[in-house]
């Protein structure tokens, strides 16, 4: 049996070598490190397959969100609405751009803000809502939406674990996730379901006055060399990364496929267990298991995850310290808010290996060491 990885990024290459090495030759030939014409046609690709009006590509997926924030006008002090049971990098922004970010918990099934949730701590403050879809499950963007339309609220969806996810609406249209919203923010970080061999990320919208706004924050607030008309940054996204994301684009889907297939494989497994809980699926959701997350129900979770490394499965736990528990955002009074649902799930999630080169042989030895240690 092959080693088990947690993300197998060597092997994913291997089955594209030809391709990739092929592009980044051609780079080098050409000397266009920098928007050079992949960067434009790898924009151009992404916006149709997601559905996009506009696609700027930017340099990670944090810069994604801050320049998303700093084209939307927020001032200091303006309230945004996001969840503590998250990366820190969603979160993290809205307090270095000075503005305030308050926490709305999650449902217990999907890991994501709802409406409701949302609603309860909406205040004359508030100006945006930044939804995750955690793990590769979308967020009930529908109402969410309806929501922000009530009070009058932007919306950045958070769409870094969730590139490729389709959302079916109540009257059966369906959308990529990161395209309902007023913006969309993803990441191409090399784990991610569309990964780069860097760092990496692009900003949605179908909005064209955005657009234009978002294009010039991130390069340096001009939109002609030397004329810098609002204040911005420097996020771009390298010619090298744009066309290997390409060629990874044109295997996404298969990519999906084959991480559906390996969450499947575990949903067989342990889908009756009294003591484990499978990942959610939602109907308006296609979950893309950007990670398969399970809930573990009266189950040393240490202890297995010791056990799992003892025998050379890796495994994760994202995230055991949720943001309104962090360090970081104390001058925010946000740890003495409840948040019991939160709380409870960073105490018993645990995410198992699921990628696009997991082969039966290593599910299945994977699946029977969880349940050995389960059973005994």
């Amino acid at each position: 049996m092959r080693p088990i990885q947690m993300v197998d990024t060597k092997n994913q290459y291997l089955k594209i070598k030809n391709e990739v090495d092929k592009a980044v030759i051609d780079v080098m030939e050409s000397t266009a490190f920098i928007n050079g014409r992949p960067v434009h046609e790898f924009a151009a690709n992404l916006s149709a397959y997601v559905g996009a009006k506009h696609t700027i590509p930017c340099a990670n997926g944090t810069d994604a969100l801050q320049i998303a924030m700093m084209a939307l006008g927020l001032q200091p002090g303006d309230e945004v609405i996001t969840p503590s049971f998250t990366y820190i990098a969603t979160t993290e922004v809205i307090a270095l751009l000075r503005l305030t970010p308050v926490f709305a918990e999650v449902d217990a099934q999907t890991f994501c803000i709802t409406a409701e949730t949302i609603e309860k701590v909406i205040t004359p403050k508030t100006k945006a809502i930044v939804p995750v879809h955690l793990y590769g499950h979308a967020a009930p963007m529908e109402e969410i939406m309806d929501l922000a339309a009530k009070y009058n609220l932007y919306v950045i969806e958070d769409n870094a674990q969730a590139i490729g996810c389709d959302y079916t609406f109540s009257d059966g249209t369906k959308k990529k996730t990161g395209t309902i919203g007023h913006i969309g923010t993803t990441s191409f970080y090399p784990s991610k379901n569309l990964g780069g061999f860097g760092d990496g990320g692009a900003i949605f919208t179908n909005d064209d006055g955005l657009a234009a706004m978002l294009k010039m924050i991130a390069n340096h607030g001009q939109n002609r060399q030397y004329y810098h008309d609002v204040v911005g940054c420097n996020s771009r996204l390298d010619t090298m990364q744009a066309a290997i994301l390409n060629i990874k684009l044109s295997h996404l889907d298969e990519y999906l496929d084959a991480r559906r297939n390996a969450a499947d494989f575990y949903d067989k497994a342990f889908t009756k267990h009294p003591k484990i809980t499978i990942p959610y699926r939602a109907d308006y959701s296609r979950h893309v298991f950007h990670q398969y997350t399970i809930v573990l129900n009266d189950v040393d979770r240490d202890g297995l995850k010791q056990y799992l490394a003892d025998n050379k499965i890796p495994s994760m736990i994202y995230y055991p310290v949720p943001g309104h528990k962090q360090k970081m955002f104390e001058q925010f009074n946000v740890a003495s808010k409840p948040m019991p649902v939160t709380d409870w799930l960073t105490e018993r999630v645990i995410s198992l290996p699921v990628h696009t080169e997991l082969d039966s042989e290593q599910l299945e030895f994977i699946t029977s060491k969880v349940l050995e240690f389960i059973n005994r």
